[in-house]
């Protein structure tokens, strides 16, 4: 039995939901985002809330219960408050900064790293070791987090490189002198 598929999804103040077909639309204060979940699930909204419902309890229908259900979650929470990642560089000399819509990487390397920015994402660089990045539609948010991490990932020695604020690195021990 599917938990998450069970909840219901509350609507917030502000976000307007409008289901056609399989096609369900939210547009809020952040944007507007839609999704086309499989036909064969229902989304019906009732008293100011959503709900998704399966047929049967197939392990496919089973499956895609949950992750509708969640995708429409973060749908619902991306138009209204938006979500947010932020990374810390560490490293001499790293660093990072916003020219324009680039955002500029500086990681050690012979050469600054240039990151357009897609669209719906706003960076902000509060410190020269500090990028946030936020935006409406969650998978976006984190994949281009995922991106800025891939130029320099913290290696487990000194623990330099760009990290997840919250990420804890496992960190090694060096080689011992006789």
């Amino acid at each position: 039995m599917s938990r998450i598929g069970n909840k219901h999804i509350d609507i917030p103040q502000g976000v307007e939901v409008k289901i056609e077909g399989n096609c369900i639309t939210t547009k809020g204060a952040k944007g507007t985002l839609s999704f086309n979940f499989n036909h064969e699930l229902t989304v019906e909204v009732n008293d100011n809330a959503i709900y998704v419902k399966r047929p049967s309890d197939d392990k496919q229908h089973r499956e895609l219960h949950g992750t509708t259900r969640a995708i429409i979650h973060n749908m619902v929470v991306g138009v209204s408050t938006g979500f947010t990642k932020i990374l810390e560089i560490n490293g001499v000399g790293y660093r990072a900064q916003m020219q324009g819509d680039t955002l500029v990487v500086s990681a050690g390397y012979s050469h600054t790293v240039p990151m357009k920015l897609p669209e719906g994402i706003k960076v902000v660089c509060p410190t020269p070791t500090e990028i946030q990045i936020s935006g409406y539609d969650k998978q976006v948010v984190g994949e281009f987090a995922a991106e800025v991490r891939k130029i320099r990932k913290p290696e487990p020695y000194k623990g330099k490189g760009i990290r997840y604020q919250d990420e804890h690195v496992r960190r090694k021990e060096g080689k011992k002198a006789k």
